[in-house]
């Protein structure tokens, strides 16, 4: 990872000069390179083979101070494209946003005053080595994540994943050294350990208050609605969870739902929303086809023979443009529908590759478990940490698999309401002479059963690469435990797919009606 970002960061380069974004990564992959260099970054022996584990100092100093700042500079510009094109409103100053902007702003003075404490302390014993970089580069993350956060105020955004995910990482990254420093108080410094326990404090209360969600933006759409839906409105852990639909759950089972229980659709998932959008794309496609090719034509013209003179040129050539037909290709609405939904739908391959891997990491977890409860010398804090790590990942993976189908259905459900509007649309303004070539009975099964098995495909067409990747790491996995005996498996697995197929294709004609 460390060549990785220092090589990333000494070639993103404009005019000779590093960029704004490189500029942080190229300065900690140097300086923790250099830090690294001289001091060894674990030694496993102090916290993997004893019973009361702990890290090395230099590991603290640089790891984990680094992480949550690498962390933050890879995603704030990406974060800061998305915001710039997803603008929901703008958001008042409230109490909570004013809460979020002092603790950050405390957490940048914290970190300076670490850092001048180290020019002090350098300067009063005459030391050549310079003060630790780390304290610098996390001043400027904690003043970063600070204008981040106007930022998504002005932007609309009312609960950021970014941010959360960045206050979990630096608790988690400053939770080691605050386990480190109770158990091992030597060479305390008063100093610095007010401030790291001020700077752990302040960072708790970050991530709190990164777990609420704001008020709604000014003059936004889903104010006007008479029952809103609250996922707009819902924090990220809401979001997440599924936690916001639990109220609809809750009305269920104390009585029948009637419609005016149904929330009011999001302002993306509206037809008059999703429809314009594929029609823009379908137009688009229609034109590339019916645009003609012009070709510049020379054709050499001779003179009248009593015309011609010396001097003058016996053929001269005139200039013909001529609109040649070329061979016609039919508008593609496959690459329309791509065009339209593919990039939200991508967001749902990603979580599919998460999960894929996910369910590999459990049993491997397991297997070392098992290995724990074989070793009577192993000490007994590696268990319970097989054990929590075991139960993160499943929670973990079940998260990512719920958010994977929640993307899927939403995905389908704004591709079939763009199909159905579409065929409507087009069932309006048709001519007499095609309408002749179609019944109404065709166009209604366009907009009722072609548009279903388009939104039943979504949820599914990921298995196309899914699927071999999870027979790759299933027999990778498997290799290394049974050895050749997998191949008897790989064996029964291809006899398999011809009878399915057989299977399959006599399912396909009892259902066809005859």
């Amino acid at each position: 990872m460390l060549p990785y970002s220092l090589y990333s960061a000494l070639f993103l380069r404009r005019s000779h000069r590093v960029s704004f974004i490189s500029l942080p990564c190229l300065v900690a992959s140097l300086s923790l390179l250099s830090h690294l260099s001289f001091n060894p970054p674990q030694d496993w022996n102090r916290t993997w083979h004893v019973g009361n584990p702990d890290l090395t100092q230099c590991f603290q100093n640089t790891v984990l101070v680094w992480v949550p700042c690498l962390y933050l500079w890879v995603c704030a510009p990406i974060y800061f494209l998305y915001l710039k094109s997803h603008d929901r409103g703008y958001i008042c100053m409230t109490h909570l946003n004013r809460a979020k902007t002092a603790v950050g702003f405390l957490l940048w003075i914290v970190c300076w005053a670490d850092v001048f404490y180290s020019f002090w302390e350098r300067s009063q014993h005459d030391s050549g080595a310079p003060p630790p970089p780390s304290p610098t580069m996390l001043g400027i993350t904690m003043l970063l994540a600070t204008l981040l956060t106007q930022y998504e105020r002005l932007k609309g955004v009312q609960s950021s994943g970014v941010m959360l995910n960045f206050w979990l990482v630096a608790v988690l990254c400053a939770t080691v050294t605050f386990r480190s420093k109770i158990i091992q108080p030597s060479a305390v410094c008063v100093f610095r350990y007010t401030t790291f326990y001020i700077y752990y404090t302040l960072l708790l209360i970050s991530l709190l208050l990164a777990a609420l969600s704001d008020q709604p933006p000014l003059f936004s759409e889903a104010s006007k609605d008479a029952n809103p839906c609250p996922e707009i409105g819902a924090s990220f852990l809401s979001r997440i969870s599924f936690w916001w639909i639990t109220g609809l759950i809750v009305t269920g089972y104390k009585r029948p739902l009637e419609q005016k229980d149904l929330w009011c659709l999001n302002s993306e998932d509206r037809s008059q929303r999703v429809v314009p959008q594929l029609v823009r794309r379908w137009n688009n496609e229609c034109l590339k086809v019916k645009r003609p090719e012009e070709k510049t034509l020379y054709s050499p013209k001779k003179a009248p023979r009593g015309e011609r003179k010396e001097g003058v040129p016996v053929e001269e050539s005139e200039i013909l443009i001529m609109k040649t037909p070329q061979k016609t290709r039919e508008p593609s609405l496959f690459w329309a529908l791509c065009l339209t939904f593919g990039p939200y739908f991508l967001i749902s391959s990603l979580y599919k590759i998460i999960q894929d891997i996910l369910m590999f990491v459990g049993p491997n977890i397991l297997r070392l478990l098992i290995q724990f409860v074989n070793d009577s010398s192993a000490p007994s804090w590696q268990g319970y940490f097989y054990t929590a790590l075991l139960f993160v990942c499943t929670c973990f993976q079940t998260l990512i698999l719920q958010k994977y189908f929640h993307v899927c259905f939403v995905t389908g459900m704004r591709l079939r309401t763009a199909i159905v509007g579409a065929v409507y649309r087009k069932a309006l303004v048709i001519s007499n002479a095609a309408r002749r070539t179609s019944t109404v009975g065709e166009i209604v099964n366009l907009m009722s059963v072609d548009a279903q098995r388009f939104m039943d495909l979504i949820t599914y067409i990921n298995m196309i690469w899914s699927a071999p990747l999870q027979v790759i790491l299933a027999l990778y996995f498997l290799w290394q435990n049974l050895g050749p005996s997998v191949l008897a498996g790989v064996a029964v697995m291809v006899l398999m797919v011809p009878i399915n197929g057989v299977i399959a294709m006599k399912t396909k004609t009892y259902q066809v009606p005859h």
